[in-house]
């Protein structure tokens, strides 16, 4: 199973709110087990939905503080399911953005209603600790089509 649970981000005010979307695979390895015969997306991959997408909301304002990671999930909570071939859109709002840390609200949404919603905590990891050359594949998209 393939960890990138942002397919594109559709609108980025750096360091303040981003929108994204992922399109659910009816494929997906997870479906077979959770749950037979009623398959959803568990809660835990849409919190790194909102996640991975405010890590890029937060990359993007300040690339020389280090990368945005998910230090604490302060709350979480679902409303409904989301099943095989949705889209959901990820919707961020950062709160506070310090130079150590950051605060956002986030909410996912499949056919304009709201499935969940989340308020995360991040810390910034300093790049040299990353490989070499790291990346971040939908984010440099994004940039790239915006330069053009």
């Amino acid at each position: 199973m393939r960890f990138l649970l942002v397919d594109k981000i559709l609108k980025l005010e750096p360091g303040k709110r981003i929108r994204a979307e992922k399109r659910i695979a009816p494929d997906e390895d997870y479906f077979r087990d959770h749950f037979p015969g009623f398959p959803v997306v568990p809660g835990v991959l849409q919190t790194e939905m909102m996640a991975q997408a405010a890590g890029k909301c937060l990359d993007a304002e300040n690339p020389g503080r280090g990368k945005a990671m998910l230090a604490k999930i302060v709350s979480a909570s679902f409303r409904g399911w989301v099943k095989p071939g949705s889209v959901c859109d990820i919707f961020v709002e950062v709160k506070s953005s310090r130079p150590s840390y950051a605060t956002v609200q986030a909410w996912i949404e499949v056919d304009g209603g709201r499935v969940s919603e989340a308020e995360l905590f991040f810390a910034f990891l300093p790049m040299q600790q990353f490989a070499p050359g790291y990346r971040d594949e939908v984010l440099d998209a994004y940039l790239a089509g915006r330069s053009r």
